[in-house]
C-alpha cells in the first residue's frame, strides 16, 4: 500500500474529478490524504462524496498555512512505506502512480522523480520566466553536482518512508521540500531514479506558484546540492555546513 498526499486550496470540483480517475486507473491499494488550510475550504461541500470511493480518503488539516506545510502535514500523517506527493490539478499522470510504486518496489528507490526533462517527459504552457528558471536550475544541478536526475524541482515525487525517517524537512515555503529531500537523499547516498512525466499549465483556477517569494528557499537547497559534490560534504546532514 502507498499513500497519496495532495495539498489543496478550494479545488473541490477538481479533487472529485481526480479521485474518480484514481478509482478507474490505479491498480494498487492506496490511501489519499487531502491536506487543506482552512475549515472554509470548498472541499467540505463534497464531503459526503469522499466516502463513496473504494480507497480511504482522509481530510487532513494543515498544521500551518501554505503548500509546503500542507505536504509536511500529510507526510507526517501517512504511515505507509512510501508516499507520493501529487498535484490536485494533474489529470494526465494518473497511470504514472502505478509505475512509480512498481519502481519503488523493484529498484528499492528512496525517491522516484517524475521528470519533465528526460525522453518521454514534457512541459507545456509554462510561463516563460518560470520555464527558464526551472530548466536552468535542474540542468545546472545535474551537470555540476552528483544529483543523478534531470528534473530537480518538480513537486510531484515519491518518497520512501526510510528516507523520511532519516531526514528532517526544514523548508517552509512553496515546494522547496521536494528539492531539499532530493539533495539530502543524494548526500545520504540513497537511491534516486526518475521516470518521464508530462506537465501542463493549469487551465482552471490560478497557480499558487510564487517564484520570487520562494526563490531564497530554493537557492538554499540548490547550493546544498552543489556543496555535497564540490566540497565533498558527507553525512550526518547539518544545514549549517
Amino acid at each position: 500500500m502507498f499513500d497519496i498526499i495532495i495539498p489543496i486550496f478550494n479545488e473541490g470540483d477538481q479533487v472529485i474529478k481526480l479521485l474518480n480517475l484514481f478509482e478507474k486507473n490505479i491498480k494498487k491499494n492506496f490511501n489519499v490524504f487531502l491536506c487543506y488550510d482552512s475549515d472554509e475550504d470548498d472541499i467540505f461541500n463534497y464531503k459526503k462524496q469522499l466516502y463513496n470511493y473504494k480507497f480511504p480518503v482522509h481530510l487532513t488539516k494543515n498544521i500551518s498555512k501554505g503548500p509546503c506545510s500542507a505536504v509536511k502535514t500529510g507526510l507526517l500523517k501517512s504511515k505507509s512505506n512510501c508516499k507520493i506527493v501529487y498535484p490536485a490539478d494533474d489529470f494526465i499522470n494518473i497511470q504514472l502512480l502505478n509505475i512509480m510504486y512498481d519502481k519503488f518496489l523493484s529498484e528499492k528507490a528512496d525517491i522516484v522523480v517524475a521528470s519533465r526533462f528526460i525522453k518521454g517527459g514534457t512541459m507545456v504552457g509554462c510561463p516563460f520566466l518560470k520555464a527558464i528558471l526551472v530548466r536552468t536550475a535542474s540542468t545546472t544541478l545535474y551537470l555540476l553536482s552528483s544529483i543523478p536526475v534531470r528534473d530537480a524541482s518538480n513537486g510531484f515525487r515519491l518518497f520512501s518512508d526510510r528516507l523520511l525517517k532519516n531526514v528532517k524537512i526544514e523548508s517552509k515555503l512553496g515546494f522547496a521540500y521536494s528539492l531539499e529531500l532530493l539533495v539530502k537523499c543524494n548526500r545520504l547516498k540513497m537511491k534516486i531514479i526518475e521516470v518521464p512525466a508530462k506537465w501542463e499549465e493549469r487551465s482552471v483556477g490560478q497557480s499558487n506558484f510564487k517564484i520570487f517569494k520562494w526563490m531564497k528557499e530554493y537557492l538554499r537547497w540548490y547550493f546544498y546540492g552543489l556543496k555535497t559534490f564540490w566540497l565533498k560534504k558527507k553525512t550526518p546532514i547539518n544545514i549549517d555546513d
